[in-house]
């Protein structure tokens, strides 16, 4: 068994991926899988369904999408990574027709957790192009991690024109405040580790809320994560100048979180 490129369920050809190479109209969701089994799959299908929507006007349905991503499982090992890219036949900088549906690109690869953390994260004004869509025209992201990285810290934190902290480069940010958990409001995507971490948290008691949180709040909160389709916590422990203290408790509550949501076949 190996790791695949697939199209509609297909291996790929050069020539069904040489033109998607040039092409930076689409969108995608990524996700860790294992022993076959996935956590928040509902949350991954209705980011595609959604998204597509938005984009082309028109999504696979959901049955069709699980179907194409279980004929990559079958092909490689049971602990992988994944990412399902939706785009259009059209391609770029034209309008498809109603009738052109949408395709999807599967490609899988090793498993993934992310790093250990504690990391340093710098504070850079930016805002994301259509941010509720996880779409592949990001060139900001590794740029202002690249420029993070010779500032001598490990990525960076997206701080929006109001002032307000939104999320990092590839991370939904979480904070702690001794009790329970606060997430940033501002304009962000919500990933699905974030959903999945928010119902977990509301089924085992733990407290939540929404508000927003600018660099000068940071010195009130407990403690701060990261956390995307590899883990539900990464520790930070500096944003801009700013820094935090460690928070074990946070980050036990966010892996129990992680544990309790069902894990489940493709």
């Amino acid at each position: 068994m190996s790791f695949v490129v697939q199209r509609n369920g297909r291996a790929a050809t050069a020539e069904e991926l040489t033109p998607l190479a040039f092409a930076g109209y689409a969108h995608f969701t990524a996700l860790q899988v294992r022993d076959g089994r996935v956590r928040g799959l509902d949350l991954h299908l209705e980011r595609l369904r959604s998204a597509s929507l938005e984009m082309f006007g028109r999504a696979l349905p959901d049955d069709q999408v699980r179907t194409y991503l279980r004929s990559a499982l079958r092909a490689g090992p049971a602990d992988l990574s994944l990412i399902a890219t939706v785009y259009s036949p059209a391609g770029e900088f034209t309008v498809a027709g109603p009738d052109v549906e949408p395709e999807l690109l599967v490609r899988t690869a090793p498993p993934a957790t992310g790093p250990e953390g504690p990391l340093a994260l710098a504070a850079v004004e930016h805002e994301r192009e259509l941010p509720a869509v996880k779409h592949v025209g990001e060139v900001a992201k590794t740029y202002r991690l690249r420029q993070a990285v010779e500032q001598g810290c490990d990525d960076a934190a997206f701080v929006d024109r109001r002032g307000r902290l939104s999320e990092a480069t590839i991370w939904n940010l979480a904070f702690w405040d001794g009790n329970g958990v606060v997430w940033p409001a501002a304009d962000m995507l919500t990933g699905t580790m974030m959903g999945i971490i928010r119902r977990q948290l509301e089924h085992l008691g733990v407290p939540q809320r929404t508000e927003e949180i600018s660099l000068d709040d940071l010195p009130a909160l407990a403690g701060a994560v990261v956390m995307n389709s590899w883990t539900p916590g990464v520790p930070v422990h500096r944003i801009g100048s700013v820094p935090l203290p460690d928070a074990p408790l946070f980050l036990k509550q966010l892996h129990r979180a992680y544990e309790a949501e069902p894990s489940l076949p493709v």
